[in-house]
């Protein structure tokens, strides 16, 4: 592998104090974290996130990464940009911090079509490339950290086949109607979400009615394509399969706005709070809860191990290139407390709100935590 050493030495004192203060207007790109001006970086670490429509990157990805970089090499520098979805502004970004003086570049590909061009980029200046979150094929990658995708559609399609089977048969004598809302085709990790829940589906009494690739996952598409399949298949429709929580939220609004009650199990992925409250509403069957805090903070210890030479131990390969895989849980209403409120995902006041007391109170969340201040 190849890589360019990251010698303090060789950056001048007077452009390192310069690279502190910049802020890189033109491409969205940020200095967010940094040693003192005083002592020169250990090196720079980049970050490219893909977009903000998906909550995690804000909240949790980012934040984490920088808090372990923070920690682990306080003599690193840290650029930071989210694409917002755009490719070419994606393209920008990542040139723009290799101009800089990048020595690891951590990628989230908007397009992991188009990331090919930056990891040649890269590679040209000798830098280190590890995919994030979402893996890129035909590329010179050193290291990929992700979650096992078809693992996570197949937990989808599991509980999907489940909570359809537990609406009984359909009065027409039909078998029971599913639609797939699948992620973007422009991100691999939905084509191996699809693999999964199809392993899931293969084999079951279960009719696919219609699929849909959802453009940048978009919960506004999803919702007008689940709008039109309700009238093409009319009182058919006994489950959706739902790539993430976006596009769930997407097709329960169609469902809600068709006018159906109950609305049929519909899965989701990211545990999202907004997810996690229509779950214990009961609009939405399940979530996969990736622990994305874990996630980010593996990719920022592996980019500073990476920065400083070493050759650090990964748990898989994946088109031969050395992987992280994380665990994913499936997360039903009775999984939120013990997985996403001790897992400090979420706290009972964020998901109990107002209009969802009556839902908390029915499933028993933070009740504990009440019957004890009571106790005090």
């Amino acid at each position: 592998m190849s890589r360019r050493p990251a010698d303090p030495r060789s950056r001048p004192i007077a452009l390192v104090a310069a690279v502190l203060a910049v802020v890189l207007t033109l491409t969205g790109a940020v200095l967010v974290s940094a040693a003192s001006r005083d002592e020169p970086p250990e090196g720079a670490i980049a970050l490219l996130l893909p977009e903000v429509k998906t909550a995690r990157y804000e909240t949790t990805d980012r934040p984490a990464f920088l808090g372990v970089v923070e920690q682990r090499c306080p003599g690193c520098a840290v650029y930071y940009a989210n694409a917002d979805q755009d490719a070419a502004t994606q393209q920008q970004q990542a040139e723009s911090m290799l101009a800089r003086g990048a020595d690891v570049l951590v990628l989230d590909a908007v397009d992991t079509v188009a990331a090919v061009s930056i990891v040649q980029e890269a590679k040209r200046h000798g830098v280190p490339v590890i995919a994030y979150d979402r893996f890129i094929a035909d590329a010179d990658v050193d290291y990929y950290v992700s979650f096992d995708s078809e693992l996570i559609g197949y937990l989808q399609g599991t509980a999907l086949v489940s909570a359809v089977r537990e609406r009984g048969p359909r009065a027409d004598g039909r078998p029971p109607g599913v639609l797939l809302v699948h992620g973007s085709p422009t991100d691999p990790n939905a084509a191996r979400l699809a693999a999964g829940v199809h392993r899931a589906l293969d084999g079951e009494d279960i009719e696919v009615l219609a699929e849909y690739d959802t453009p940048d996952w978009s919960p506004d598409m999803a919702t007008d394509w689940v709008e039109s399949r309700l009238t093409e298949f009319t009182g058919r429709v006994d489950g959706v399969y739902a790539a993430n929580d976006g596009t769930a939220g997407g097709a329960i609004a169609a469902m809600k706005a068709a006018g159906i009650d109950p609305v049929p199990p519909v899965t989701g992925q990211d545990g999202e709070l907004a997810a996690t409250q229509r779950i214990i509403a009961g609009d939405q069957h399940m979530t996969v809860y990736k622990a994305t805090t874990e996630q980010a903070r593996t990719a920022a210890e592996l980019a500073v191990r990476v920065l400083r030479g070493e050759t650090p131990r990964t748990t898989a390969v994946i088109d031969g290139v050395p992987s992280l895989l994380l665990a994913p849980r499936a997360v039903g209403a009775e999984d939120v407390e013990r997985v996403l409120v001790v897992g400090g995902v979420h706290t009972v006041e964020e998901i109990c709100t107002r209009h969802y007391a009556a839902d908390c109170a029915r499933i028993g969340l933070g009740t504990d935590r009440d019957d004890d201040e009571e106790t005090a």
